[in-house]
């Protein structure tokens, strides 16, 4: 899933597609409910960003700025750890990005609550930095063939390639776009499930239904350290 790296398959692909965009899915819904923020893209802060500045309200300009850079540094810091591991190979690439994800979910499931009270904004900050963690690793392992974390340019894709499915009807051209579609779909699906699942969790659970989705990041560690030991034996 996360160890492959390179030529993957198309069935790899659609697990870490699955995984990850359930994550995301469940990640987007309880940074809204909790703190009304967008915590999985950062479009919605472009225009919030310049709406305040446009009315020259500094202060709530900057905590979009802030926003902003939180992904921006997310993403940054998952490519520095793989390429930091790829030069020193210590360990496999993935580790450390999805640890820190990891660790990033877990830390607002205890911390929520207090953090919600003393600085709400804190919460959409980490959850916009593990995000742009996320989106970075899937982005380097897939080589841009998979992104989870926002739905916009799946939908503009998923669009243009309805399209030519009714547009050729060739065989070939069916064979071609059918697995892009299939990923697409499946990428869409699995982030509205793991809304509408967080969603539920957090009414009952509040921010300790962030469990779920880190729990599912260790769950995919483990799998790829199953499918690794049965490969060596």
């Amino acid at each position: 899933m996360f160890t492959h790296q390179g030529t993957r398959t198309h069935a790899q692909n659609l697990r870490i597609a699955s995984l990850l965009s359930f994550v995301a899915g469940a990640v987007n819904v309880v940074g809204f409910v909790a703190v009304g923020r967008l915590t999985t893209n950062v479009t919605g802060h472009f225009a919030f960003f310049m709406g305040d500045v446009r009315d020259q309200h500094w202060a709530d300009a900057l905590v979009f700025f802030v926003f902003i850079f939180a992904f921006f540094a997310g993403a940054f810091v998952s490519n520095t750890l793989i390429e930091f591991s790829h030069r020193y190979r210590h360990f496999n690439s993935y580790l450390l990005p999805v640890l820190l994800e990891f660790f990033l979910l877990g830390s607002v499931a205890l911390a929520g609550e207090k953090l919600q009270t003393w600085q709400p904004d804190s919460i959409a900050l980490l959850l916009l930095f593990a995000m742009g963690l996320q989106n970075a690793l899937v982005t380097k392992i897939s080589k841009a063939v998979v992104r989870t974390t926002h739905l916009t340019g799946l939908f503009t894709d998923l669009g243009i390639e309805m399209s030519q499915w009714f547009f050729h009807k060739e065989a070939e051209a069916h064979a071609q776009l059918r697995p892009v579609i299939q990923l697409r779909m499946l990428i869409i699906s699995c982030f509205f499930a793991g809304g509408i699942v967080g969603g539920l969790l957090f009414s009952g659970w509040s921010f300790a239904s962030l469990w779920l989705p880190s729990g599912m990041l260790l769950l995919g560690l483990g799998y790829d350290h199953w499918k690794f030991m049965r490969r060596v034996r």
